[in-house]
C-alpha cells in the first residue's frame, strides 16, 4: 500500500480514535441543517438539470453526457442516504432519517435496513466473519473487476434483498433486531409501492417514463459509484485497526459526493459531519496509511494485485 504522508506513531497508551482530544471532536462534530439542505438542495438541482438535458436534447454531444451526469446522481444519493443514515447529515434526526429514506428510494436502497447493515459494517470493519460488507468478495481477477464496476452484482444483490425484507425473509440479516424487523420491513414495503405506482403511471399513459428517467439512469451512474465505493477499503488491512483497514482517497469530485472520498476519516470518527471532513482530514491525515491521490491510481493498484 502507498501512503501520501509520513505515519506517526499513537502511542499505545492513545488509542486510534483518542487522536483528537474531545474539544477537537466537540468543534468538528457540530451539525447543521443549512449545511445539509444546502448540499441536498444542490444535489436535486444537478439531477433537475441534467434531467431535462437528457430528455430535451438533440444533439448527441449534450445529451450522453447530460444522461451520464443524470444517472450519477442518481447513483450517487447513496452519499445523502449514508450520511444521513448516520443522523449527521443534517441536526434535526426527523430530517436526517426523512432525507436517508427518499436518497434511498432514488438510489435502490432501503434507509431502515442500511442503517443497521452499516452501523454493524462500522462496528466490525474488515473483520472476516462479522462485517457484512465482506459477504460480497473483492473482485481478485480483471473479469471479476469489471462485473463488479458495471454495477450487476449490486443489481442481483438489491433485488434479493429487497425482495427477502418484502416477504419477511430476514433470518439472513442478523444485524436487525428482533424490534426492528417489522419497520424495517413495512419500509421495504412502502418503497416497492412507489416503484409500482411509478410503473403503473408509465403504463397508464403509454411512456417508458420509470425506465428512461430512473432506471436506465440509474444503471448508466453505478460504475462510476461502484469505482468510488470499490476504493474504500479494497487492498487495505483486514483487521480493526482504523489507521490501515480504511482508505482516503485525494481527489476532484462533484459536489453531489458529500465528500464520501474522504472515508479514513469518517471511519475513524462516524459522528464528523460531511462538511467538516475535510477539516478532520487536515488534522488526521498524518496518521493514517491509506491516502491515495485520485481513483485512476487506487484503480491501477488494485488491477496490478490481480
Amino acid at each position: 500500500m502507498n501512503s501520501q504522508a509520513t505515519i506517526k506513531s499513537v502511542s499505545p497508551a492513545r488509542k486510534p480514535k483518542q487522536i483528537l482530544d474531545p474539544s477537537e471532536l466537540k468543534t468538528l462534530n457540530t451539525r447543521s441543517n443549512w449545511r445539509g439542505l444546502i448540499q441536498f438542495a444542490g444535489h436535486i438541482c444537478v439531477m433537475f438539470g441534467s434531467g431535462y438535458l437528457w430528455t430535451t436534447a438533440d444533439n448527441l454531444l449534450i445529451k450522453v453526457p447530460a444522461l451520464i451526469i443524470y444517472g450519477f446522481t442518481f447513483a450517487v444519493m447513496f452519499a445523502p442516504l449514508h450520511e444521513s443514515s448516520h443522523r449527521t447529515a443534517f441536526a434535526n434526526n426527523r430530517l436526517n432519517d426523512s432525507v436517508a429514506w427518499i436518497a434511498g428510494l432514488l438510489s435502490f436502497y432501503n434507509s431502515d435496513f442500511y442503517r443497521r447493515y452499516h452501523k454493524w459494517h462500522h462496528r466490525y470493519a474488515q473483520v472476516n466473519g462479522k462485517d457484512p460488507e465482506l459477504d460480497d468478495p473483492k473482485p481478485s481477477n480483471f473479469k471479476e473487476y469489471l462485473i463488479e464496476l458495471s454495477g450487476f452484482n449490486w443489481w442481483v444483490g438489491k433485488f434479493k434483498s429487497h425482495y427477502k425484507l418484502a416477504t419477511g425473509q430476514l433470518e439472513d440479516y442478523f444485524y436487525i433486531a428482533e424490534d426492528a424487523r417489522d419497520e424495517v420491513i413495512r419500509s421495504t414495503r412502502l418503497q416497492l409501492a412507489v416503484y409500482g405506482i411509478a410503473i403503473a403511471i408509465s403504463i397508464i399513459f403509454h411512456q417508458p417514463w420509470f425506465f428512461t428517467l430512473w432506471l436506465f439512469p440509474l444503471a448508466v451512474g453505478q460504475p462510476i459509484v461502484r469505482s468510488i465505493l470499490l476504493a474504500e477499503h479494497t487492498g487495505c488491512t483486514n483487521d480493526a485497526n482504523p489507521l490501515t483497514n480504511t482508505r482516503t482517497t485525494l481527489t476532484w469530485l462533484p459536489l453531489m459526493a458529500w465528500n464520501i472520498p474522504f472515508h479514513a476519516e469518517h471511519h475513524l470518527y462516524p459522528s464528523i459531519p460531511f462538511h467538516a471532513l475535510p477539516q478532520a482530514h487536515q488534522q488526521l491525515k498524518d496518521h493514517f496509511e491509506v491516502v491515495e491521490n485520485g481513483y485512476a491510481k487506487v484503480h491501477r493498484d488494485i488491477m496490478t494485485s490481480f
